[in-house]
């Protein structure tokens, strides 16, 4: 009796380890043919990241892939860039799955809660999304009243509580389960975001996070940047565009004062250029816009060396314009940074026209002789040695005239009235080359 027990236990336990065997089986051919695209979500929230990501997206849809995990490591950014980016995840046709391996703080935040499921890191954070400006403020009531609400309509996207959503964006909300008081922004750590529901799972690795998403064994594929898509998120970042514009202005303004085309003018072209690349490479711009740029910097040349009363430049400032417009993003921003440009522009020209010798074409169009006395040069000359010299009028004076005066022949003036020719004259003021004379007796003469 006590043999059968012992052969009864050693078969339920083989009959254990073989259940443990198949499950584990089954769990790795659930992954097997399976893909799984890892698409990183990294650094500043731009518009050249919302294109990397509506590519990927795409190529998933493209290649059937099964899964999209956006691996989720950055500080925030520009608004109109994350509801650009979280419409193109709400609304992919994948399931997808935020998985937070580092932070995901303000617009990051608003992404993740757009995704089928929130999987995170241990010691990794969420939240902080209170909307600012240009300046570091607090954005106005409109602005953060709509950026509020579309927290909360993120939030009941997968049935999280939305008060969560809201602390993150709004200081003026307390939740006393986590210590948060009035003034202070949401951020969730990965066990307290377990704990109230928006994050699914804390996974401490890949492995773990196909674990829990019940595809392991499946293919892993990265999908990463590729060179011009790492200029484009560079490039359109709003501080560099006024960068490259003002580079590119200043460049050519002194490419205008060195003969032939230098260091100046490749610089200049090269920042527009990369202005054009990143803004075409992020869709932002099209063949149209750089062809209205050429047209418009053609037309300001044209003002510079053939001066039409300001009509070519006027004309060539409203093409550049417009043509920054079509290939921007934001309006505003790009007006702005125009504005910036122009300005830094302005200045250098002035320092070059004031502190540095004019060459180049510019000599075509600027004046650089001088007519000055150390060269020369004399408007006139005063002969004041002739002043009370006496002379006779050798025609008649009304009241200008000819005289001879110290066996000279000069042109006079009479003092005001009229003096006969062969009169006797005495010069009594000279000024510059006029000479001023009165008509004298013969008894003055001597």
């Amino acid at each position: 009796m006590r043999n059968m027990r012992i052969i009864l236990y050693f078969l339920l336990i083989a009959a254990g380890f073989t259940l443990m065997s198949f499950s584990t089986s089954m769990a790795q051919d659930a992954g097997e043919g399976r893909t799984v695209y890892f698409v990183p979500v990294e650094e500043t929230v731009e518009r050249g990241l919302e294109a990397f990501l509506s590519r990927a997206i795409e190529t998933a849809e493209e290649e059937n892939v099964d899964h999209i995990v956006f691996e989720m490591n950055t500080p925030g950014g520009r608004v109109d860039a994350a509801g650009e980016i979280a419409k193109l995840v709400r609304e992919s046709e994948i399931p997808t799955t935020a998985y937070i391996v580092r932070e995901a703080m303000s617009a990051g935040a608003y992404i993740s809660l757009n995704a089928d499921e929130i999987v995170m890191q241990p010691g990794t954070e969420m939240g902080s999304a209170q909307v600012i400006d240009g300046t570091g403020s607090a954005a106005d009531d409109k602005a953060q009243s709509a950026w509020l609400g579309n927290m909360r309509s993120a939030a009941e996207l997968n049935d999280r509580d939305p008060q969560y959503a809201l602390a993150m964006a709004d200081p003026a909300i307390e939740i006393e389960d986590l210590g948060l008081e009035e003034g202070q922004l949401l951020t969730l750590t990965s066990s307290e975001a377990l704990s109230v529901g928006y994050a699914e799972a804390i996974a401490e690795d890949r492995e773990e996070l196909l674990e829990y998403l019940e595809l392991e064994g499946a293919e892993e594929m990265e999908f990463e940047l590729s060179l011009a898509e790492q200029i484009a998120r560079i490039v359109t970042h709003p501080i560099v565009i006024p960068i490259l514009l003002s580079v590119g202005g200043l460049g050519l303004v002194l490419e205008l004062y060195s003969p032939g085309f230098g260091i100046p003018g490749i610089m200049g072209a090269s920042a527009l250029f990369l202005f054009f690349f990143g803004h075409t490479v992020a869709g932002f711009a099209g063949l149209e816009s750089l062809i209205l740029f050429i047209v418009g910097a053609g037309l300001l040349v044209l003002e510079v060396f053939s001066p039409s009363f300001g009509i070519f430049g006027i004309l060539g400032l409203g093409a550049i314009l417009g043509s920054l417009v079509m290939s921007s993003f934001s309006t505003v921003n790009i007006i702005i940074s125009f504005v910036i440009a122009i300005l830094v522009t302005l200045a250098g020209l002035i320092i070059l026209i004031k502190y540095i010798d004019r060459a180049g074409p510019m000599k075509r169009v600027v004046l650089t002789d001088a007519t000055t006395s150390d060269l020369g040069y004399v408007s006139n000359v005063t002969r004041e040695e002739l002043k009370g010299s006496t002379g006779e009028a050798l025609t008649v004076l009304r009241p200008s005239g000819s005289a001879l005066i110290n066996e000279e022949r000069l042109d006079v003036v009479s003092e005001g009235g009229y003096i006969e020719q062969g009169r006797k004259i005495k010069v009594i003021s000279v000024n510059g080359s006029r000479i001023v004379v009165r008509e004298v007796s013969n008894q003055e003469m001597n």
